[in-house]
């Protein structure tokens, strides 16, 4: 065989590989590439202006002296990070925040257990007492702080009335700091524990009933039934609610802002509050951002722990 023919036959092998659509990637897939990236440019657009970006500027912003009034914008390197720590207003404000998380985080999983327990054994107008639990929930901050601020006026306040009917003493509660907490923890189940009862309504109702029928076989009663069967099978729902609570008690501000503003005498101030106070009214955004950061540290511990948690229930 000629070179010629030899290299006319692998130029004509070649061309042949080249326009088969089996030895190139197809123009569908190229398409559904580009179309992929097109949806998911806009999303990452605005993570990357919303979020990363805002992250990364608050870290750089809580390296320097940065003010409202202009002053003081260069780099001071962690002065504000030792500042902080330093800090005895940081310090109680945090205290605040873990001490709400604490005596808020309990009531909620253990009313709402209690909530989904009595509707599940068969209440009559089921529809009506879900609607009752959940219908707070869906009720914005500012009205349910207006309406327990009400509430608990000393004077004209419905609480404190019924309790002088009944003889007891008028409660002082969004001015005393022995209470005041407690009164925002009260207002706070009364709002958000619809939420932790669904959750646990429908863990619930996916308990197969076969492990019931068994246990009435075997002479177990109702308690007994709940303590070995329901409350185990809730384990896992049990975890995820506690994990979710904290995580959300440790951002608390709204409804003490709008209650107390953070009084008396700073008794019920969360740390986000602090972190506000510090930046636009204190004007000293630099030295606010290495608090808010610090926090931020705090709350990847936790939520560091509920992955290990969940995994370890995974597995």
């Amino acid at each position: 065989m000629s070179s010629s023919t030899l290299s006319r036959r692998t130029t004509g092998s070649a061309f042949k590989t080249a326009l088969d659509p089996a030895q190139r990637p197809s123009l569908r897939s190229r398409r559904d590439a580009l179309g992929g990236w097109g949806f998911a440019t806009p999303f990452l657009a605005f993570f990357l202006v919303f979020l990363v970006w805002p992250v990364l500027y608050g870290f750089y912003m809580s390296l320097t002296g940065k003010s409202l009034t202009g002053a003081n914008d260069h780099l001071i390197g962690f002065a504000n990070y030792s500042e902080a720590f330093a800090d005895d207003g940081m310090w109680r404000s945090l205290g605040n925040t873990l001490y709400f998380t604490v005596i808020s985080t309990v009531p909620l999983v253990l009313v709402a257990l209690a909530m989904a327990a009595l509707l599940n054994i068969g209440l009559p107008a089921q529809w009506l007492w879900r609607l009752s639990y959940f219908a707070p929930y869906l009720l914005a901050s500012t009205v349910v702080s207006l309406f327990f601020t009400w509430m608990y006026n000393p004077q004209l306040g419905l609480i404190n009335d019924f309790l002088s009917k009944i003889g007891l003493p008028k409660v002082a509660w969004l001015n005393d700091p022995n209470v005041a907490m407690w009164a925002i923890v009260i207002a706070t189940l009364w709002w958000t524990v619809g939420f932790n009862f669904l959750l646990y309504l429908a863990a619930m109702q996916n308990i197969p009933a076969q492990h019931y029928e068994a246990a009435s076989l075997d002479g177990a009663g109702a308690w007994r039934q709940f303590f070995s069967i329901t409350l185990p099978q809730l384990a896992p729902t049990t975890v995820m609610i506690v994990l979710l609570q904290i995580l959300a008690s440790l951002k608390i501000f709204d409804q003490i802002y709008q209650m107390t503003s953070g009084g008396p005498g700073g008794s019920t101030r969360p740390v986000v509050q602090y972190v506000f106070e510090t930046g636009f009214t204190g004007y000293r955004l630099g030295y606010s951002a290495a608090i808010s950061y610090i926090f931020f540290g705090l709350i990847v511990v936790v939520s560091i722990i509920q992955f290990v948690i969940t995994r370890r229930r995974s597995a």
